[in-house]
């Protein structure tokens, strides 16, 4: 069973290793949305794979680190690409969530980047 939980932050960024004139390496910002998913067996006690609460409380430092930041100055994120963001947050999660699944990041609500662990 997996279960998903959505969040949201507002950031600034720029793409420094983009070919030169492209777009993104201006400055400019996103309301990104990201998606924290976890797989595990239903428990029987709980009827449920792991509160939702838990999954919040994971992600709640994260946000406080990213919400309305330039996201460049993030040690780890200074070429903050979706790809990178994703691994980033994964890293930070699996710690909290040992059975993480996916991370989904939303930069528009037409481009999104998915993220299965390491090797995927």
């Amino acid at each position: 069973m997996r279960i998903t939980k959505d969040f949201t932050f507002e950031a600034a960024h720029r793409l420094p290793k983009v070919p030169e004139g492209h777009k993104c390496a201006r400055l400019h910002g996103h309301s990104f949305g990201v998606s924290v998913s976890v797989d595990g067996p239903v428990g029987a006690a709980t009827g449920w794979v792991l509160d939702f609460a838990d999954l919040s409380a994971a992600w709640s430092p994260l946000h406080d680190q990213l919400d309305h930041r330039y996201l460049n100055e993030v040690p780890g994120l200074e070429n903050p690409t979706s790809e990178v963001l994703a691994t980033w947050i994964w890293d930070r999660l699996v710690e909290h969530l040992p059975a993480l699944s996916e991370i989904e990041i939303r930069e528009t609500c037409t481009s999104r980047c998915t993220y299965r662990g390491p090797g995927t």
